[in-house]
């Protein structure tokens, strides 16, 4: 997965992959990203105990300290679906949210939804859908069978 970014990258998608789910940054310049941190110290930067809080501090870092041992790619996987806007509006736009709070929600609000939204325009979680979708699926298979009875219990006529 690990490949360096070129000078030539940016507004590029970072996924990084952590155990259970993904950090997204967006690579702005110089090895540098931009990504959203827990609002304390008292929670790591990109771990799973951050997805618990309701706000999120946006943090210029260099992607070796974001990384902390994890592999990543450069994932613009949405440019078949969105028209990425032009290099300079994201880079402006991304550069213009560092150190702000802004408000964070793992369904709604999430890392991949914020650098989706500098990169096309448009807040969207891939990572929540397919989950959400794998929760709905589950449920319903529940709905389904709720009324059956265990195997070899007979129903009193």
């Amino acid at each position: 997965h690990e490949t360096k970014p070129e000078t030539d990258l940016p507004g590029d998608l970072i996924e990084i992959f952590r155990i259970g789910y993904e950090h997204w940054a967006i690579y702005v310049e110089d090895d540098c990203v931009v990504h959203l941190a827990p609002p304390s110290d008292e929670f790591e930067v990109g771990s799973i105990t951050s997805i618990f809080s309701n706000h999120a501090v946006v943090k210029y870092s260099r992607l070796e300290d974001v990384l902390h041992g994890c592999s990543w790619k450069v994932n613009n996987k949405l440019d078949g679906t969105y028209l990425p806007l032009p290099v300079d509006k994201i880079i402006q736009r991304t550069k213009n949210m560092v150190n702000k709070i802004v408000q964070y929600s793992l369904i709604d609000g999430n890392c991949e939804h914020f650098v989706n939204n500098l990169r096309y325009g448009v807040a969207r979680s891939q990572q929540v859908c397919i989950r959400t979708s794998s929760v709905l699926m589950s449920l319903s298979g529940l709905m389904q069978h709720r009324d059956q009875q265990p195997c070899g219990y007979d129903m009193p006529r």
